[in-house]
């Protein structure tokens, strides 16, 4: 006869794998994919390594669920964001505006979401993630050029071409961010998820250059999609 779990059973485990994720989330924004090893993570969780096995077969199945988790609070943030304006025009310029905000807050947690190298399954998922945006980005597009506030154009095309121009210009100072500079990432603070990003706040400790970034590389971003879009960008009165 089969072994069935005991309800109590069943929260225990369920309990130590929340706090598995839990712990590797925070070494994700601190140390990356890379330090993310099973032993690292186990220790993290103030639990035995073979006791991760229950949850996870592998780091790349944990790395898959870690990623999923990380992914869907970003996007739930910038969907948060969009719902609060009033235009097609001013919802897009929102999903660049938090979702780089955000990225240079958390640094490293952004640079392994993004480019840093990693097993195959992630990068499958690092597709799921871009498409994602892309979705959120078109359906405003759409609905602009429907209205006439863009000219004529793919939204799917467009979106797609912005999600990867935005990626590709964060690289870089996300690469370039001193290691332990990460805020707490998402799933560690006590709602679960991290808190809305303010384009533009620093945090103490991350000096000037956390600062200088979100007040320029931010705004920058937001010009170059409206007038990749063919808009009208505010900078022109």
């Amino acid at each position: 006869m089969a072994y069935r779990r005991t309800p109590a059973v069943q929260a225990r485990l369920d309990a130590q794998r929340e706090a598995v994720l839990q712990a590797a989330v925070g070494l994700l924004a601190e140390r990356g994919y890379g330090g993310c090893t099973m032993a690292a993570v186990a220790d993290r969780a103030g639990i035995a390594t073979g006791s991760l096995y229950q949850h996870f077969s592998g780091k790349a199945e944990l790395s898959v669920q870690l990623f999923r988790r990380v992914v869907t609070h970003e996007i739930d943030a910038v969907n948060a964001a969009v719902a609060l304006r009033d235009t097609p025009r001013q919802r897009i310029a929102a999903v660049v505006e938090t979702f780089a905000a955000r990225a240079l807050r958390a640094p490293r947690l952004a640079y392994a979401l993004l480019v840093e190298p990693a097993d195959a399954v992630v990068d499958e998922e690092r597709l799921v993630f871009r498409r994602a945006f892309r979705d959120v980005i078109a359906t405003e597009i759409a609905a602009a050029v429907a209205s006439g506030e863009l000219p004529e154009q793919d939204p799917v095309l467009t979106a797609a071409a912005l999600v990867g121009a935005v990626g590709e210009a964060l690289a870089g100072p996300l690469a370039a961010a001193p290691v332990g500079t990460a805020r707490p990432g998402p799933g560690e603070s006590g709602n679960g998820g991290p808190e809305p990003s303010e384009p533009g706040h620093s945090e103490p400790g991350n000096g000037e250059s956390e600062h200088s970034k979100n007040t320029t590389v931010v705004p920058a971003l937001v010009s170059f999609t409206l007038r990749a879009l063919g808009g009208r960008d505010d900078s022109d009165a």
